[in-house]
Formats: structure tokens, sequence, C-alpha cells
């Protein structure tokens, strides 16, 4: 008997097919198919524990939701501590965490004025950076990534890849376009006719297998920008929160968006909260009708109170040095596996501890998902290029974790490429 005090199970069995009634049967099924079952029971640090007990290094994070691991111990006890006086709070009123939360945040942007407006997730901050961008430019139209992934909320998801809209009939609509990323032709040509209010990215598109921006792009895309009228949305739902080595991934690119959007790892982990910076212009609604986008909980209170303290150990001198080696440790020990297994594990994408690994098979990073689960680490394969794997170690990986990944790395390596060849004679 599993008994966690709030509910027990017999057996992880039990959870599966529970799971798969009264939650999702799909996707509780595509992971059973896929060889990856997996329930999380213990989490701490950087590991997982599935119900069987089997130990996992974490290396998917969930989009970077745990870039300080599983169950901070300074962010538990801040959340701990922030329960002997507040709550969620009241969405109406001024707030004294959201107040202190936001001159905090406001001191990473470069804008003489930055307002935060609050979220509970990544999709719905999208919605506020959208409909703040039209009503900044009094503009319809706008510009995403052919591939792209910003969340699934109304507007959000008409940004995306038609995975996510055509099933619920909401395929994008005239005033949304898409354009190849990478490719500054087909970004002038679609902001030509100066009807776009805005063009959405994240830095480096995380759900498309974290293709990098080539040399001069994302200034170029805010030249043009400019040149046309537009407002440009930085994404930084991934790539940000020190990911890169800066704080926010667009600052590496020498590029100062009118709206940044942050979700994910500013919530610690622990407690919902997504937040969209905005500028003088792009949160100018705010001083009109304050009350035009509300949202029950965006801005919890004890959300913004985990969200301060993650800001602060995220910008600790000895965490960002820790970023830069750890990227170098990865860089070095990836290339040295990549030299080895070239003909199947062919590509290295990397900015930072972001990275995209490529397999010459078009579903490549499948096999080497589940035969890194085989071998004790999760990593996540790209949904809109399954040959690239999402490769996202945390912040805080200590050099011996490292190794550890980089060890098990090179052992599942082998197991991915029989999966491959299995699969090949089955087909």
């Amino acid at each position: 008997m599993y008994d966690y005090g709030f509910f027990k199970y017999a057996s992880k069995a039990e959870v599966l097919e529970k799971s798969a009634r009264y939650w999702n049967p799909h996707k509780t099924d595509f992971w059973i198919e896929a060889g990856t079952d997996l329930v999380i029971d213990k989490r701490e640090g950087y590991f997982l524990w599935d119900m069987s007990g089997k130990r996992l290094i974490d290396v998917h994070l969930n989009g970077g939701t745990y870039n300080l691991g599983h169950r901070n111990p300074e962010l538990v006890e801040t959340l701990k501590l922030a329960l002997d006086h507040f709550d969620m709070g009241n969405h109406h009123f001024p707030s004294l965490a959201r107040t202190a939360f936001a001159e905090a945040v406001s001191k990473t942007m470069p804008w003489e004025t930055c307002y935060t407006a609050f979220a509970s997730g990544g999709g719905e901050a999208i919605d506020i950076a959208l409909k703040s961008a039209r009503h900044a430019t009094r503009r319809k139209r706008i510009v995403s990534i052919i591939k792209a992934y910003h969340g699934h909320t109304g507007l959000a998801v008409c940004t995306g890849d038609e995975r996510f809209s055509r099933l619920f009939l909401s395929e994008r609509p005239d005033k949304f376009t898409q354009v190849p990323f990478n490719d500054l032709d087909a970004m002038e040509q679609a902001l030509s006719a100066g009807d776009v209010a805005a063009v959405i990215m994240e830095t480096i598109p995380a759900t498309y297998g974290f293709p990098m921006p080539a040399e001069g792009y994302l200034p170029g895309v805010k030249a043009l920008c400019e040149k046309y009228g537009s407002l440009y949305i930085a994404d930084e739902v991934q790539t940000g929160l020190m990911r890169t080595g800066t704080l926010w991934a667009i600052e590496g690119y020498g590029v100062v968006p009118d709206i940044l959007v942050s979700a994910k790892g500013i919530t610690g982990g622990l407690y919902p909260i997504a937040i969209v910076l905005l500028n003088e212009k792009t949160g100018a609604w705010l001083k009109e009708d304050g009350f035009a986008h509300m949202s029950t909980g965006g801005g919890a209170e004890l959300g913004c109170i985990v969200a301060l303290k993650t800001l602060e150990i995220t910008r600790r001198p000895d965490v960002v040095a820790n970023v830069v080696a750890a990227s170098a440790d990865f860089t070095k020990g990836l290339a040295d596996l990549k030299a080895r297994q070239g003909d199947f594990f062919n590509e290295i994408r990397q900015n930072g501890l972001i990275m995209g690994l490529g397999f010459d098979h078009p579903e490549g990073a499948k096999f080497m998902s589940r035969a890194l689960y085989e071998n004790g680490v999760w990593a996540i394969f790209s949904s809109l290029d399954p040959r690239v794997l999402q490769f996202k170690p945390g912040l805080l990986i200590s050099p011996e974790l490292r190794a550890e990944v980089l060890e098990r790395v090179a052992l599942a390596l082998p197991r991915a490429r029989e999966l491959m060849q299995i699969a090949q004679k089955a087909a």
C-alpha cells in the first residue's frame, strides 16, 4: 500500500489505470506505450523517484520549472514562512507582496518605466502580452514563428503550431501570421504592410527543439519591428532566469524587447505564477482601465513571495558562476560523445544550459529519451521536432552530478541506437 496521507493506492498499476480513467487517457497510454511509465513519487533537488523506487536525474525540469531543483529547501522554507501571514490575497486591491515583487523584477529591465501584469500560467501571460500590444499599437495582426509554441489559451494557441489549435477548431484566423525562424526576408515581408501589432518569439524556440538564432537575427527582427511600427514580445517562459548565463536570454543577443513574458521557473516549482513585463507604451492600458484584465490566481501573494526569493537566488554570483562552469562541462562532454557517435548523435545546439541534442532519425530523440529513462535520466524529446532531445540541466547542478549525467548519456546512446534498429525492422 502506498499511503500519502491525503490519498492512498494499492499499486502503481492502480494509479495508471485511474489516471487513464479520470485524468487523461491518451497521455497516460502514450507514456506507457513509449516505455516511460513514470509516476513521480519522491522528488528532491535534481532527482525524481518513480513509485517503483527507480531514481532519475531530471534534465527536463518541466520546461525549466525546476531550474533551482525540486523542493528547493530555501524556497520551501520561504513558502512555509509566508503561510504564517499570507494567502492568495485579493486580485482587486493593492498588494504587499505583488508590489514588492513587481518592484524587484522591474529592476531587471532597462526601461525607465516597468509595470508587471500577473497571470497564473504562461498561456494566460501570453494572452496579456498580445492584448497589450494590440492596445498600444491599435493593430490586430500578430506574427510568430512556424513551429512556435506559446501556450494553449485563447490568443496564445493561435500563435503556435496547428497541432495545438486544430483539435479545438482554433486554427489561426486572418490576424495571425507565421514565418520561418532565422529568415529576416520573410519577417520583413510579414511586417511591411504596417499592420502588425507585434512579433512574438521564444528567444530560443523550445518545443521546436532549440534551434539557435543565427548571428544578427534577433537584432534584425527588432530593427524591422522599429522600422514598421510593430512591437517585439520576448517569450522567456523557458529560456529566461539565467539558463543562458544572463537573467533573460534576450539580453545576450543585445535586444531590448517591448514586452517580456516569464513563467515556469519564476514559480520556483512551488506556487503557480506568471508575469508580463510592460514598458510605458505597452503598459498604457493599466492607466486607462486597470480592470481590463483580471486573474484571481494571477499574482497570488504566496506566489509573489516565492518568486521574489527565486529571483534573488537566481541572481547570486555563485549561481551565475555555476551556470558558466556547468555549461562548459556539458559543451566538452557532449562534444566528446558526438565525436564517437556522430553517425547517430549528430548535432548539438547549445546556449548555456539550454541544449538540443539532434539524432539522425526522424524520431531519434524518442529513442534517446527512452534509453535515458532506462539509464536513470529523464529528458524529453521536442514535440514539434522529435529528432531533437531537449536537454536542460539545472542552474545548481554540481560537478559530480554533471559527470554522472554525461556517463549515463554515454551508456544510453548504444541503447537508443538499438531501439531505433528494432523500430526500423518492425516497420
